[in-house]
């Protein structure tokens, strides 16, 4: 492949990339607001189209290896830029890889803050029902090794018939 195509096809991807960054962080922005506003089925199409813009990107991403790997150049971090000194010598591209980037870690902290406030809601859902049923909840359910904690009963009745 003649680089200026494989330029063309990079440019493409990248700005593919960009539009579906700038969506997710919107998304993200908006399930923010779903969360704090506890409105459940607008959480569930948010999370549809998070998944959506998640699964695009990563396709995206293996297109970009795919790419790498066409010319030689490994599906990695050095092999794009291997790959872009070879196919885009002016460094044209480079600015609109670093705005991915940027986009991209701007998406990350707002899906961890997100993270962060499903996890609060979590443990106050899981002190009401433990203040409900006079038990207290254990949040974790499983040690760093995958067993139970020490303490847990193993006879616990879950229910009868």
């Amino acid at each position: 492949m003649d680089p200026a195509v494989c330029r063309e096809h990079l440019s493409a991807l990248l700005g593919d990339e960009a539009a579906l960054l700038e969506e997710l962080e919107e998304l993200l922005t908006r399930e923010a607001d779903v969360l704090e506003n506890s409105d459940i089925r607008a959480l569930e199409g948010t999370t549809r189209a998070r998944q959506e813009r998640m699964g695009a990107l990563a396709r995206l991403e293996e297109q970009r290896g795919s790419l790498c790997g066409l010319h030689g150049f490994a599906a990695d971090r050095a092999g794009l830029e291997a790959l872009m000194a070879w196919c885009d010598p002016q460094g044209a591209l480079i600015e609109r890889l670093r705005d991915c980037a940027t986009r991209a870690m701007r998406c990350r902290d707002l899906n961890d803050r997100n993270g962060i406030l499903v996890s609060a809601r979590l443990k106050r859902v899981q002190s009401m029902l433990g203040a409900l049923t006079g038990r207290p909840v254990r949040l974790d359910t499983y040690g760093p090794k995958g067993f139970c904690s020490a303490g847990t009963s193993w006879g616990r009745s879950l229910g009868a018939a």
